[in-house]
C-alpha cells in the first residue's frame, strides 16, 4: 500500500512540476528582448520610429515585458520654451528602465544618451533661425544633464 502511494506521489509531483515548468517557460519573454530592446534605442530616426510605432501599439508586444512607464522630461519642463521635447524623454526613459530592468545599464548607458540628444536635435531641426539656436541650445542643456546625472 505505502509502495503504491509513493508512486502515485512521485508521479503527481512530476507531472505537476512538468505544468509548472511549463507555465514558467510560457510566461518567460522572447529570446530576442535584447535584440528587439537594442533595435529601439539606437540614434537614429529609424530606430525612434520603431519605437514610437511599438509604443502607440504596446499591447502587441506584452509577452515581451518592457517597462513602459515614463515621467517625461523627470523634474525638467516635458517642453521647454514651447519645445516638444516629451516624446524624446519618453524614449530615454524607456532605454534605461529596460536595461536597468536588464542588469546591463551601465554598457548602454552612453548610446541611450547620446539617442536621447539625437532625438531632441530632430525636433529641434524643425524650426529655423534664432527658434533652432534656442531649441539646440536646450537641447545640449538636456543632454549634457543626463550624461552627468542620469
Amino acid at each position: 500500500m505505502h509502495r503504491r502511494f509513493a508512486t502515485a506521489l512521485a508521479a503527481s509531483t512530476l507531472a505537476l512540476a512538468a505544468v509548472v515548468g511549463t507555465a514558467a517557460t510560457a510566461e518567460a519573454a522572447p529570446a530576442d528582448k535584447p535584440q528587439v530592446l537594442a533595435s529601439w534605442t539606437q540614434t537614429g530616426a529609424s530606430s525612434y520610429s520603431a519605437w514610437n510605432a511599438a509604443r502607440t501599439n504596446q499591447s502587441a508586444w506584452g509577452a515581451y515585458g518592457f517597462d513602459w512607464t515614463t515621467d517625461h522630461c523627470s523634474s525638467s519642463p516635458d517642453n521647454p520654451f514651447g519645445f516638444p521635447f516629451s516624446t524624446s524623454c519618453a524614449r530615454h526613459d524607456f532605454g534605461y528602465r529596460n536595461y536597468k530592468g536588464a542588469g546591463t545599464f551601465s554598457t548602454h548607458k552612453t548610446r541611450l544618451d547620446s539617442a536621447f540628444y539625437e532625438d531632441l536635435k530632430r525636433v529641434c531641426a524643425g524650426y529655423t533661425g534664432g527658434t533652432r539656436t534656442a531649441c539646440d541650445s536646450t537641447a545640449w542643456t538636456y543632454y549634457q544633464a543626463v550624461k552627468a546625472f542620469g
